[in-house]
């Protein structure tokens, strides 16, 4: 009897992942082409966006953090793990057909270029949309050099990520990604340098970095030497599976990095989960965006140290995080945007509802913002935090926050 109920439930997981009114609701609920918003959104809609824009440079409206997927369709070289798109992997099935539905994909033969072309519709019916930071994404690599495919999540080479920038020169800015474990690590550095690449990503938690291991040292100081900026994921990991190296999130291990004059940009704010205080004897754990407040309040690392706002206006990281950023107005000019896309066109993680009863946003802004969001997430991932303001002092982010920052340092 007990067999028979383990297969049922095997099979009910099957059906409900298969399912794709559950993927798109859980992803990419819309209710039209981005073509198509103006159309049918109201005035009140259309004066919300227009304000947004207010005392912003288009030609420095930045958005740091846009991810590039796809199937390795067409050459672009991006590699999936099979677990993504296997049922006996249920959680890494759901995942990868909720992104795919999110992100507009609805047949994976061409999903490489569906992808693209979406993208470039959502940024082309923004008004004075500005660039869009694209990113590469690099294999997991052991301490020793050697790379594990069965670790790696996804893969998304440099070349892709440069080649659509140089394509869609005002709409993309590549950001490079480089394992600092790689052997030809310093090579690729400078390879890309001469490019007039600037940025660099890293994501420790999937990749296996430990950003405090004196192995890399080197890799540091040539990022140093070359005026790279390194902007890293910092705090848990959720999107992708990083459950055995979460301490590789902790802001704390970026000392090295920093006392070493590298550039880093901590992506989240280290909004999410907790790590030992390695500042202390005690190693209590500690929220991890309370040891990125620490690092972000210590004088020596003023032009050295910014945050990242993506994502925090999803429902699991607003509650606190969100807040006290708005309310240190001291530190928003070290503080720059990025949307995390395709993540803020994941229904089930945006919740304005929940903005609306924290105070950060009214009944009819919200409304206005969820029309927005049916035609076009991008606009409406930028128009919310353009919007919303701290619930009790009713302190705004700045519009220079929404531009390139690095020119002042």
């Amino acid at each position: 009897m007990s067999n028979i109920n383990n297969i049922f439930v095997v099979s009910l997981i099957f059906v409900l992942l298969s399912c794709s009114a559950l993927h798109k609701r859980l992803g990419g609920d819309f209710a039209g082409d981005p073509e198509q918003m103006y159309e049918n959104i109201g005035p009140f809609t259309k004066k919300l966006i227009e304000d947004a824009f207010q005392d912003i440079d288009s030609e420095m409206l930045t958005d740091f953090h846009v991810h590039i997927i796809g199937l390795g369709e067409g050459n672009t070289g991006i590699y999936v793990n099979p677990k993504m798109q296997s049922l006996w992997h249920p959680i890494n099935y759901l995942k990868f057909m909720v992104y795919k539905s999110a992100s507009g994909i609805n047949d994976l033969g061409p999903a490489d270029s569906q992808y693209i072309e979406r993208l470039i519709s959502l940024i082309e019916n923004t008004p004075n949309h500005g660039l869009y930071m694209v990113l590469a994404f690099d294999k997991f690599y052991h301490p020793d050099g050697s790379e594990d495919l069965e670790q790696t999540e996804f893969y998304v080479p440099n070349e892709y990520v440069y080649r659509i920038s140089k394509e869609n020169p005002t709409l993309f800015v590549p950001i490079i990604s480089v394992h600092p474990y790689r052997k030809d690590a310093l090579m690729e550095l400078e390879r890309w340098a001469k490019r007039g690449v600037r940025f660099v990503k890293w994501l420790p938690n999937a990749m296996g970095i430990n950003p405090a291991d004196d192995k890399i040292a080197p890799f540091y100081r040539k990022l140093k030497e070359l005026d790279m900026i390194l902007l890293t994921h910092t705090g848990e990991e959720q999107a992708v599976e990083a459950e055995q190296l979460q301490r590789y999130g902790n802001p704390l291990l970026y000392r090295k990095a920093l006392d070493m004059g590298v550039k880093v940009i901590m992506a989240h704010g280290a909004s999410l989960g907790s790590n030992p205080d390695l500042d202390t004897s005690s190693n209590e754990n500690v929220s991890n965006f309370d040891l990125f407040i620490r690092m972000m309040e210590e004088e020596k690392y003023v032009g050295l140290l910014f945050g990242e706002i993506s994502a925090l206006t999803q429902f699991n990281r607003f509650d606190g995080p969100l807040q006290t950023l708005l309310e240190k107005k001291h530190l928003h000019h070290r503080l720059i945007n990025g949307s995390d896309y395709p993540l803020p066109a994941v229904n089930f993680i945006i919740r304005t509802r929940e903005l609306m009863a924290a105070g950060f946003i009214t009944e009819e802004e919200r409304e206005s913002l969820n029309q927005i969001y049916q035609y076009n997430p991008l606009l409406f991932d930028f128009v919310l935090k353009r919007t919303l303001r701290h619930p009790t002092l009713k302190v705004k982010f700045p519009a220079a926050m929404f531009m390139n920052p690095f020119a002042r340092f």
